[in-house]
């Protein structure tokens, strides 16, 4: 974990509020608990009984050498590689527990599932080792705030991370060859709204040893909050794209009118469509460029992400969504040119709604930043109607974190989007659609740029070629004549068909 990556997980890790101490392993229901025979059933049948309940906020009671830590502190604290969950078993999976500490200081209660049946993970301070800083008393029982998962995801011969769960419910997962960047969580309440955000968290996880050989790993999770619990299973598959197979089902203790669903945080600073009062040597700083929307009636759909001055807050109302995610489309270094952070081998994420979703709507959230440590951008489903106490309510998914989402649109893409001055008031915007048609110029004859901006005015449309990157360049005008925004939608059209993805983008001062 780089420095940058800590300060960011940490604004996370702070939403979770601190509690009275409980304890480690407070789980105590039949096929949950130690020795018992693990069952699915019997988690979503506590979970729901525990909505029944006041809420309780997560033990984090800390020994004060463990909350005064620093970030140089917490980080010199590892995890003994031979201590590593099955790492005597040649599994291809193994768990090394993460310290609680700092920030960290909420105890997550951690189970193992071994032919069927359940095992406490005790904490035991050697286990660690704790550099400069005084390890605890050989009897602590200080639990632990989350855990890693590694595989031979890059090399045969080499376990290495590809997944971590901790702070709140957050995760996060990275395909062959790629590092951290974009970061799920089990759910959102009240994200933009002025009452505050709450946010939930995993207070237990239960994990299944996998068979020999096995190329899947399942982790089953207990989620808790003021509003509701839920009930996760999730299947990982690591790879050259890694998926992760999400089973949810929530519980609200009370009426929900602002739900997401399928949450997905990124942090955009700035790029090619918004440099406004940068002065840095690199090139573009974010961790996805865009949000790509595949509708229920089959529109595909790209919006740029932006660093706005004010919050944003955009809805695309749709109904029985068939994809949506945060996407990295530039994997050219020389895009970013920080090789240090290395934005171009992040990943992008991608969700496919399994099952029928119903009504709702897409929802961005673009938050003003001025330090690349804040996730600014948040993007979930929110459902049309509320979340109501006392009922059931599942929503199953997919997340792929990969170079390219598994399912593109045979048309061409907004590759990259740029802005800037045009005259004393108006504006240029400049569109890289990027795709095959564009390689011979007799594809183009019927080729015509459709564009609508409101309010505002259009002018100086042209549409020009590329063959050899394939590119059709898009160039018009804005003048926003007195209004501070302008909502658009470009899309090329060859004889009144789409053979480009929907262009949408938010123009404001």
């Amino acid at each position: 974990m780089n420095r940058r990556d800590f300060l960011r997980l940490a604004t996370i890790a702070a939403g979770v509020l601190a509690g009275p101490g409980r304890g480690q392993a407070a789980i105590d229901a039949p096929g949950l608990k130690e020795g018992e025979i693990f069952s699915r059933d019997k988690l979503l049948e506590y979970a729901k009984n525990l909505a029944k309940n006041a809420y309780v906020a997560p033990d984090s009671t800390l020994p004060a050498s463990l909350q005064s830590l620093n970030y140089e502190q917490y980080v010199s604290i590892r995890f003994r590689p031979e201590r590593a969950i099955w790492s005597t078993d040649h599994r291809d999976f193994v768990i090394e527990p993460l310290h609680r500490g700092f920030i960290y200081a909420a105890l997550v209660d951690l189970f193992t599932i071994e032919d069927g049946r359940v095992l406490v993970v005790p904490y035991e301070p050697d286990m660690f080792d704790f550099g400069s800083i005084a390890p605890p008393a050989a009897d602590s029982r200080l639990g632990f705030s989350g855990f890693r998962l590694k595989s031979p995801i890059d090399a045969p011969d080499r376990l290495d991370d590809f997944a971590i769960f901790q702070g709140a419910s957050y995760f996060r997962a990275i395909a062959k060859n790629q590092i951290y960047g974009a970061v799920a969580r089990g759910l959102a309440i009240n994200t933009g709204e002025a009452s505050g955000e709450e946010f939930p968290f995993f207070r237990a996880f239960w994990i299944e040893r996998p068979q020999q050989s096995s190329d899947t790993l399942v982790v089953h999770a207990l989620l808790d909050s003021e509003a509701t619990t839920g009930a996760f299973r999730l299947t990982l598959h690591p790879g050259d794209s890694t998926i992760i197979d999400v089973e949810s089902t929530f519980y609200p203790r009370a009426k929900i009118e602002h739900v997401g669903i399928a949450p997905l945080n990124s942090m955009y600073l700035f790029g090619a469509n918004d440099h406004k009062g940068v002065d840095d040597v690199r090139v573009s700083v974010h961790e996805s460029s865009g949000l790509q929307m595949l509708t229920g009636g089959g529109e595909w759909i790209w919006r740029p992400l932006q660093n706005p001055e004010t919050l944003q807050i955009s809805a695309f109302v749709d109904k029985t969504p068939k994809g949506f995610g945060l996407l990295q489309r530039n994997r050219d270094p020389a895009a970013f040119e920080d090789s240090q952070h290395r934005y171009e081998v992040q990943p992008s994420v991608w969700i496919t709604p399994k099952g029928d979703w119903g009504e709702g709507s897409i929802q961005l959230v673009e938050i003003p930043s001025d330090a690349e440590i804040h996730d600014n951008i948040i993007c979930y489903w929110r459902p049309k109607n509320a979340l109501e106490a006392g009922q059931e309510y599942s929503f199953n998914y997919r997340t792929n974190w990969c170079w390219t989402p598994p399912e593109q649109p045979q048309m061409a893409l907004a590759h990259e989007t740029r802005i800037g001055a045009f005259g004393a008031k108006r504006r240029l915007f400049v569109i890289d659609f990027q795709g095959d048609i564009f390689a011979d110029p007799n594809n183009m004859k019927g080729v015509a740029p459709n564009i609508a901006g409101n309010p505002g005015k259009i002018s100086d449309i042209s549409l020009t070629l590329d063959t050899q990157r394939r590119i059709g360049r898009l160039t018009f005008g804005l003048d926003p004549e007195s209004e501070n925004y302008s909502e658009m939608r470009a899309v090329l059209t060859k004889d009144g068909k789409p053979i480009s993805e929907t262009w949408l983008y938010r123009w404001t001062p």
